[in-house]
């Protein structure tokens, strides 16, 4: 098979289903976050308490409208790397860089989980849908001979991007909200 009849197996699927799931796994984030930090951070600060004040004051200080602002600034990173990943048929070094932080970022929501020993939002949709579309996407990637070589750095770099993109989503909607 050559390279080009390759290629045109990643399709939409591959890469808009990323901004697909994104938006799935973030309903879950939106729908939830507001009451589980009310019923949780008390038992939360209890449990660790090496964490610092500052850290805990600024996670139960976002108020729902500026978290979901940051979720509308998040769509737009998101979007705009699936856009690239499906203009490139799957090539996009940011598509790819995003789909790896976004699979990434499901493990980190399973991890919080068990810190917190239990539910926490995200957590639902990671397992169901965050991981395995991650997987299923760069299996698709791979097979199409697209797929990027990815090393740890990649991997640090792709979580190193998705905090940065989460501290550009909260200023932004910080400063949009003026909350």
């Amino acid at each position: 098979m050559s390279n080009s009849s390759r290629e045109e197996m990643v399709g939409g699927a591959v890469t808009l289903g990323l901004l697909a799931a994104w938006a799935l796994h973030d309903a879950e984030e939106l729908a939830a976050m507001p009451g589980w930090w009310r019923r949780n951070l008390p038992a939360l600060r209890e449990r660790y308490p090496a964490v610092p004040e500052a850290v805990w004051r600024r996670a139960g200080s976002v108020e729902p409208r500026e978290f979901a602002a940051a979720v509308g600034v998040m769509a737009v990173i998101v979007t705009a790397a699936s856009a690239a990943g499906h203009a490139t048929g799957g090539r996009s070094a940011a598509y790819q860089t995003a789909l790896n932080a976004f699979g990434l970022h499901g493990l980190v929501h399973l991890a919080q989980a068990g810190l917190a020993r239990g539910y926490t939002p995200g957590s639902a949709t990671s397992p169901l849908l965050v991981v395995p579309f991650t997987l299923w996407a760069r299996r698709r990637l791979r097979r199409a001979g697209v797929l990027r070589t990815t090393r740890p750095r990649d991997l640090a770099l792709g979580l190193g991007l998705a905090g940065a993109a989460t501290v550009v989503s909260h200023t932004v909607a910080r400063r949009v909200t003026g909350a």
